[in-house]
């Protein structure tokens, strides 16, 4: 569900030490939270008592006597909730450059898999890399995405595809959030290609992803299971076996599904409760209506779509029409997607998608969080945390509209102003 919270105009105070409290005013206030468009505040202030957010209000509605740590005057400039990548794939070793031009000769995203590159080539890449290089590697593209207003991103494993290589993957993302100032989700996705050491064996290797799933669990390594369904990917019954492993282990699940091709992975998500499926190019009346009945969120990844030259839209339209939440993220990684700018994802959206403004800021803020299971952020309200940006903006819909600019001036994480990354 939605995070919880009263809207823009509710105003809420707290008692604790005044140290902890830090005021934020003059701001323009688009909160996101549900009431008016764009949960739009003119004049506000926003008041952070720890890392949550204590008030938020008009600024002319601010209770007397209030006593704070420290004060900001914003000056009129615009203030989001923290941005939110809700599907990355940042730990890997090597690019895929090469790949990119034999397309542009003329080659298909499957030709270049079959034929040994694609995924398994970044696997190779990934398995030769030292554990630091992959931590810091990772870390840089973290860093690009947090200088965007980045609060909160999910890392997703599956360019290890060996229980060493993919513990290796995990614990690398489990890093970036302890070393730098974001939160960081991780999510196994073990089921992302077929590795040359199991050709011929498939079966054989969904076993082993199922049977690496307790063990990652238990190492606190993974905060969700994913699966690629598809026809480079794995099939609806070997993914499903994944997936009810997962929910039998008490991990939410989510889904790569309906890119290609339509595999009926949305409705296979649906069944297991997934918090997300992802990409949807190919999705069909029927998995639209299993996403709206599960409350799954739709993830559309603009990015991917632009670098593989995509023709077929994802179902905006039937998607809105049912009321499906739909988020926005970068899926940056090396072969499809190499982007690290959630920023240009907003305008993407809008332009290729044909999302509006606020529904594509809803995507990386709003929508993206329920996408990870995340109920205390997404929208600046009383109680949820005080992750927000600070932008060289009137209005949220000029950062929509302009690409290849970054205005984010601040950025707040957890009520402390986080240094320029």
């Amino acid at each position: 569900m939605p995070p919880p919270g009263p809207g823009p105009a509710a105003q809420q105070t707290v008692e604790r030490a005044p140290m902890s409290r830090t005021l934020w005013r003059g701001a323009r206030l688009a909160s996101m939270a549900d009431g008016t468009p764009w949960g739009w505040i003119e004049r506000g202030a926003l008041l952070a008592e720890g890392d949550r957010i204590g008030w938020i209000g008009a600024e002319a509605a601010l209770p007397a006597g209030l006593q704070v740590g420290a004060e900001h005057d914003l000056g009129g400039a615009l203030v989001t909730p923290g941005l939110i990548d809700a599907h990355t794939h940042l730990v890997y070793g090597g690019d895929r450059a090469a790949e990119f031009e034999l397309r542009l000769q003329g080659a298909s995203y499957e030709e270049i898999a079959r034929a040994g590159g694609g995924i398994r080539a970044t696997v190779a890449a990934t398995r030769s890399a030292s554990d630091e290089a992959l931590f810091e590697s990772a870390a840089a593209r973290a860093r690009a995405l947090m200088r965007e207003g980045v609060t909160t991103l999910e890392v997703k494993s599956g360019y290890g595809l060996s229980e060493t290589h993919e513990a290796r993957c995990l614990a690398a993302a489990r890093r970036l959030g302890r070393e730098l100032a974001l939160t960081v989700r991780t999510t196994s996705l073990g089921a992302h290609a077929l590795p040359p050491e199991f050709e011929g064996r498939r079966s054989a290797y969904v076993d082993a992803v199922c049977a690496w799933l307790e063990g990652q669990q238990r190492a606190g390594l993974a905060d969700a299971v994913d699966a690629y369904c598809d026809t480079i990917g794995f099939t609806p019954a070997e993914t499903g076996r994944v997936l009810a492993r997962a929910v039998a282990l008490g991990l939410p699940v989510k889904l790569h599904a309906e890119q290609l091709s339509n595999q009926e992975g949305a409705a296979l998500a649906a069944r297991h409760g997934a918090l997300s499926c992802d990409h949807l190019e190919h999705l069909s009346d029927a998995g639209v209506a299993a996403l709206r009945a599960a409350g799954t969120v739709a993830v559309l990844l603009p990015g991917a779509y632009y670098f593989l030259r995509e023709t077929r839209l994802p179902p905006v339209a039937a998607l809105r029409a049912a009321g499906v939440p739909i988020a926005i993220a970068t899926d940056h990684n090396p072969g499809t997607s190499p982007t690290l700018s959630l920023l240009l994802m907003l305008n993407m959206a809008c332009t290729l998608f044909r999302l509006t403004p606020e529904e594509a800021w809803r995507g990386v803020t709003r929508h993206a969080a329920r996408a990870l299971g995340l109920a205390d952020r997404g929208a600046l309200a009383p109680g949820l945390r005080a992750d927000f940006a600070v932008w060289d903006a009137g209005h949220p819909r000029e950062i929509a509209y302009r690409f290849g600019h970054n205005p984010c001036r601040r950025v707040v994480c957890g009520g402390v102003e986080r240094a320029p990354a």
